[in-house]
């Protein structure tokens, strides 16, 4: 059986097909944050309106959602912001000191070990209701949290 060049040249996507689509697919999988390490000590301090922070991480995890990571030290009596909302949801660690979350409202003090979460588009605010320094850890994660 003899082929001509049309039928040849009418293969040719159909074979490159298959040896396409892999290379797309890693190409957006290198678009992921990759695993890292972040030495607290090595992580540069932002200082704004009384607030120190450190930006941990920011990016998309490799299943495609956003995630933003920093740790925020307040003084006593101290606010990052006046109370808002966003798309993303967000969750506090508290390392140290004593912190009022504020959600739709509701207060809620929280001190070291605990855990605040806010869901999607929930008016939340945090400042330091403790007479010392106040650190915790943000967690954003959702559309909008790499932002």
């Amino acid at each position: 059986m003899s082929t001509t060049r049309r039928e040849l040249f009418s293969l040719l996507p159909a074979a490159l097909i298959p040896r396409l689509l892999p290379l797309e697919a890693s190409a957006e999988l290198d678009l992921s944050m990759p695993s890292a390490m972040y030495p607290f000590d090595k992580l540069p301090i932002h200082a704004s309106n009384g607030t120190e922070s450190r930006r941990v991480l920011k990016g998309k995890l490799a299943t495609g959602e956003s995630l933003e990571v920093h740790e925020t030290t307040l003084a006593p009596g101290g606010a990052p912001h006046p109370p808002h909302h966003h798309v993303h949801s967000e969750m506090w660690l508290i390392r140290e000191g004593t912190v009022e979350i504020t959600v739709n409202g509701t207060s809620y003090q929280l001190g070291p070990g605990s855990v605040g979460f806010v869901h999607s588009n929930d008016e939340h605010g945090i400042k330091n209701a403790g007479a010392t320094p106040a650190n915790y850890f943000v967690v954003a994660m959702g559309p909008g949290a790499d932002a």
